[in-house]
Order: C-alpha cells, then structure tokens, then sequence
C-alpha cells in the first residue's frame, strides 16, 4: 500500500496513523536517492514535448520553460538549469501566466488542465520510465507487504483539480500501482492494456 503524506507532517503522527511503515521522502530536500523521483532532479536528457529532439535537465525545467506569461514567453534557458535552483517562473515576475506552449516553437497555448495532461504528466512518466526503474520496481515490490508513505509538499491526487499543484508523489503511486492518468500500465507479468494490446516488458529489464 502506497500512500501520499505531506512533508510538513510531524514523522510521530504519521506513524501513530500508520504503524511501521515506511517513510520515504520523493521530494527535492530527500537527502537519499528517492531524490531523483523529485521533478527538480537534474537527470538531464528530458525530451521537451512537440518540440522536436529539445531535452532539458528535469521535468520541472520543462514545464517552467513552457509557460507563457501577459510579460514573457517560452524561456529555453530553463531547460539548461542542473541546480534544482530557481526553476519557478512566477507572476509577480512575468505577469498574468496565459497558459503553457505547446512544444518551443508551437502556436498553441494550452491551458492548465491540457498543460497538465499533455505536458506535465507524459514528461513525468517518460523520466519515471527510463530514469529511475529500478527505483519503482523496488517501491512497487516493497508495497505489496508494506505500507509506504510518500513524502511530498504537495499532496493534490486529483489530475483534475485545478486549485492547487499536482503531487508528483501521487503520480509515483499511481505509477506503481498502474492508477490514473497510468492506468495503461502493466504491473502484472503476462498482462494486456485495456485495449487488449500486449504489453511489452522491457520496461522492467
């Protein structure tokens, strides 16, 4: 079992709710290597979605550099930042933010929701899928007898509430437990996708 528990939370209430589980914190200030499951980790090789062959250095420098604001528009020098640094965009800086590019060169600006669904989540899932495995087989195998909790500043697990930030914790579980906007993948050997459509392993090789 895999659950999502905000960082600000004191470590003896969390235990006092789940008794012997496993902490583990996903996010930029993780001082193991579940650092590399933050969106801020420079792993480098990100490609930029629509925007052909461009990579940056994390997801979160992909979906910064996106963003258009009323003063500013794609920031390509974003995609360079390996400093878990200063990566935020802001509107106090850049103004009104008027959605995100579809891909650098791209006419399309889409808005939070798409952004999200079209941006975001396949970037995050791409870093998942040939970044870190090893790291999800070793969480998704430890949950089927443990109760892991994820640490994360952000605790939002609706892909569709648009209110308050995404966790990328939530997308870790969902990953591992083949949930939600990852609910095409295969976490049982010999398996098929919904549309019947065999799986192909090699993403646990």
């Amino acid at each position: 079992m895999i659950k999502i528990v905000s960082k600000r939370s004191k470590q003896e209430n969390i235990l006092k709710k789940y008794p012997n589980a496993i902490i583990a914190d996903v996010t930029s200030q993780a001082k193991d290597g579940l650092v590399k499951l933050s969106p801020f980790y420079p792993h480098g090789g990100i490609p930029v979605p629509f925007s052909d062959g461009m990579t940056a250095t994390c997801v979160e420098a992909v979906w910064q550099g996106l963003k258009v604001f009323e003063g500013a528009d794609v920031d390509v020098e974003m995609f360079k930042n390996d400093t878990m640094k200063n990566i935020k965009r802001t509107v106090r800086k850049f103004g009104k933010p008027l959605g995100h590019r579809k891909g650098v060169n791209g006419t399309v600006l889409l808005n939070y929701l798409d952004a999200r669904k079209q941006i975001y989540i396949p970037t995050y899932r791409w870093m998942l899928e040939n970044k870190v495995m090893p790291i999800i087989e070793r969480l998704r195998e430890a949950s089927k007898s443990k109760t892991i909790i994820l640490l994360d500043y952000n605790t939002c697990c609706d892909v569709e509430d648009l209110s308050k930030p995404l966790s990328h914790a939530f997308l870790v579980k969902a990953y591992a437990e083949g949930l939600y906007p990852y609910d095409d993948i295969c976490i049982e050997p010999n398996c098929v996708r919904k549309n019947n459509t065999p799986i192909q392993l090699d993403l646990f090789d």
